[in-house]
């Protein structure tokens, strides 16, 4: 009984901390609600037909009770604090390796540069079959998270299939701090124009953004920026205003927040001196920026201090805070919305309304306000950052798509580079004129891609032929057609040979060079930083979009 009380008091903490600022009503509403909630669950313990497992039974109505509220407001017990750290600070103690599915097992996708898995000589397609002689099949991808997880130090036991090879191999190795950096790639993409990627905001990552912008220009001679904030989920607030600090005037405001205690209304303006007032800046967007992605970028379109390009960010206004609870546990609660310069709060959806779904209500159009930004442009509250210049990447041909989606670009570099000892650094890499024709031919073995119309109305004929004791009559007929489809989607595939070759040398590149060698090779043929280079490039052009 002791048991169940410890974790029925992690939920009177989860309300606890804000009692104080309720109104005396509201107050005995709260204290009545939870005394209701523990007798029910004493009753609950004492009564039911199982025994219980307490501590999943109040995790569970804690996340059912905060998805009431919003998707940003979210309960850390202790046996996830890892994610916890790794979403404030960038940081957790593991072996340095991303994990996805393909086809029947769980195997490495990207390995960090530095980590354990680099040390103990792990690669990119190895499938994982035993961690600390746990089996690892039928489990999803989080629950081998959790076990590849740990404190720093301590040693971890891994089974693989190195399935470029078939050989099955044991490694033995350490745990480590893994630090994923926010900024994992900085470098020069002309003459004069720099580009810097920002995944994250943790902490400090206004300090590697400084450094590398001025490695760029003290060292590389960079006169222009492109400011890569495309899928960046955002992070910390404070990080957003010292980024925005870094490009603008001491004493200017950056962000406004207002909440329903008084002690969340606060004006953030810049404390600090400036590295760079003057240089051009395009900020790259889309659906994926959010929160102090949107700071960032929506308070630099409102001081009319850069370009915005891309897609139409996606729209969370919305302040947490972190709150320390007992047992190593953490609440992330949203306490206030954001206001940009200009006035205007970008959140899209209103939680506090639900639809018949039970989802939160978007802001319609008609009720969204107009504000001005420091020159006069007009922009518009309640629906994210729209960018100045709208631009998406080339959207991937339904071929391309398929032969991504099925992983065979990924199987076929797993074999492909298990025969490499190197590769040239990713600005002069090539590949190699037969790696597309030696893909072609893996293709041809392989159940893949997509079906036609006319593939699926063959299969349902096969299907209706065996049925009626026809097959043998109509199978050879059949197949040949078959074979006929088949060089068909091969012409097709041959059509879109530069696209797939794109992708087969970021597999290569990454395998090498990592994220840094992924990001690198990436730019050359993405159409949004080439848009951004013309727009730098042609200061003209650059100016009439942040002019009235």
């Amino acid at each position: 009984m002791k048991k169940k009380h410890v974790y029925f008091s992690l939920i009177i903490l989860v309300f606890v901390f804000t009692i104080s600022s309720f109104k005396a009503t509201n107050r005995f509403e709260l204290v009545k609600s939870l005394e209701i909630f523990s007798d029910l669950f004493e009753e609950i313990n004492t009564l039911y037909v199982d025994d219980i497992q307490a501590e999943e039974l109040v995790k569970n109505g804690i996340d059912g009770m905060l998805e009431s509220l919003d998707p940003y407001t979210v309960y850390y017990p202790e046996s996830e604090i890892e994610d916890y750290k790794l979403m404030t600070t960038g940081q957790y103690g593991g072996i340095g390796a991303r994990i996805r599915k393909v086809d029947d097992y769980l195997v490495i996708q990207e390995i960090f540069e530095g980590s354990p898995s680099m040390k103990a000589g792990l690669k990119p397609g190895d499938a994982i079959l035993e961690v600390d002689g746990n089996e690892i099949k039928n489990q999803t991808s989080y629950e081998l998270s959790k076990l590849l997880k740990g404190t720093p130090g301590t040693a971890v036991e891994m089974k693989i299939l190195r399935l470029g090879t078939k050989k099955e191999l044991t490694k033995t190795f350490n745990r480590e701090e893994i630090k994923i950096s926010s900024v994992p790639f900085h470098g020069m993409i002309d003459e004069e124009v720099g580009y810097i990627k920002m995944t994250s905001f943790t902490r400090q990552v206004s300090d590697e953004l400084q450094a590398a912008f001025l490695e760029l220009k003290k060292e590389k001679g960079m006169k222009k920026l492109v400011l890569d904030l495309r899928g960046n989920p955002g992070g910390l607030l404070v990080e957003s205003i010292n980024i925005v600090n870094l490009f603008t005037p001491k004493g200017t405001k950056v962000v406004e927040t207002k909440g329903k205690i008084e002690n969340w209304n606060k004006e953030y303006k810049n404390i600090n001196k400036s590295i760079d007032e003057e240089i051009p800046i395009v900020v790259l967007v889309n659906e994926g920026s959010a929160s102090a992605s949107e700071i960032v970028s929506g308070a630099l379109q409102d001081l009319d201090r850069a370009v915005i390009l891309g897609k139409n960010t996606y729209g969370k206004g919305l302040v947490q805070t972190t709150v320390k609870l007992k047992y190593n546990s953490s609440l992330k609660v949203t306490t206030a919305k954001y206001y940009i310069p200009s006035g205007r709060c970008i959140q899209e959806v209103n939680y506090s309304k639900k639809d018949k779904n039970g989802r939160g209500v978007k802001k319609p159009d008609s009720l969204r306000l107009k504000f001005k930004t420091l020159n006069g442009r007009e922009v518009e509250d309640g629906h994210g950052i729209q960018p100045d210049v709208e631009l998406d990447k080339t959207p991937l041909n339904y071929i391309v798509k398929s032969i991504l989606k099925e992983n065979h670009i990924f199987n076929f570099i797993n074999e492909y580079a298990a025969e490499l000892d190197s590769v040239a650094i990713p600005s002069e890499f090539k590949l190699n004129s037969n790696v597309f024709d030696e893909f072609i031919q893996y293709l041809e073995n392989k159940t893949f891609i997509y079906s036609s119309q006319t593939e699926k109305n063959l299969d349902k004929v096969l299907e209706k032929a065996e049925e009626e004791q026809l097959l043998d009559y109509v199978k050879t007929d059949l197949e040949a057609m078959q074979k006929k489809l088949n060089a068909k989607k091969i012409d097709e595939i041959r059509k879109h040979q530069k696209e797939i070759e794109k992708y087969l040398k970021k597999e290569i590149i990454t395998r090498f060079y990592y994220r840094k060698g992924n990001i690198e090779i990436s730019l050359k043929t993405d159409n949004v930083v080439n848009k951004a280079k013309e727009i730098l490039n042609n200061q003209t052009l650059y100016k009439s979009y942040l002019s009235n």
